[in-house]
C-alpha cells in the first residue's frame, strides 16, 4: 500500500494540502528505500492518523522552519552559529514530535539527501536559493553540538 492510500485524506484535500505534489509518485521509492525500518514503521503509524487540520500543522510547522532557517541564512548568521543549530534542532524535534524518533543521525542523513537529492534541493531552494545547503550545514552543526 502506498503512503498515499494510508493518509485519512480525500483525493481532493490532498490535491489542498499537497498542491502539485503527488505523494503516490514518491511512495513507492521511499517506501523501497526505507520500508521495514522503525522510523519508516513509527511514520506510517502517525501520519495514516492524521486529519486534515494535523496536515495543516505539520506542513505550517515545516514552512515556518524553514522560512525562518531562511532568514537566518539572508542575515548572514553562519551555518555553524547559534541561530542556525537552533533552528535544525528545531527541525529535528519537529520530525520527531511528528512523524518518527529522528537521531542525529538520521537528521544528517535528511541534510545530506536534501542537497545530494535534485528534487529535494530544488523545492527547498524554492524558499530561498542555497538554503538546502545552508540546512545541511546547521543539521550538521548542530549535530555534532550534541555529539560533543
Amino acid at each position: 500500500m502506498t503512503m498515499s492510500a494510508k493518509l485519512n485524506l480525500t483525493a481532493e484535500e490532498r490535491a489542498e494540502l499537497f498542491g502539485g505534489f503527488d505523494p503516490d509518485a514518491h511512495a513507492a521509492e521511499a517506501e523501497r528505500r526505507w520500508g521495514g525500518t522503525q522510523p519508516w514503521t513509527d511514520s506510517m503509524r502517525r501520519m495514516s492518523a492524521f486529519t486534515k487540520d494535523d496536515w495543516r500543522r505539520f506542513t505550517a510547522e515545516a514552512a515556518e522552519i524553514s522560512s525562518r532557517m531562511a532568514e537566518a541564512m539572508r542575515s548572514g548568521a553562519p551555518e555553524d552559529g547559534e541561530v542556525a543549530m537552533d533552528l535544525a534542532e528545531e527541525h529535528r524535534a519537529h520530525i520527531t514530535r511528528w512523524c518518527y524518533d529522528c537521531t542525529y543521525e538520521i537528521h544528517r542523513g535528511l541534510g545530506d539527501m536534501y542537497v545530494n537529492d535534485a528534487r529535494f534541493t530544488a523545492s527547498i531552494d524554492a524558499t530561498a536559493p542555497g538554503l538546502a545547503a545552508y540546512f545541511r550545514a546547521a543539521i550538521t552543526a548542530n549535530a555534532a553540538r550534541h555529539d560533543a
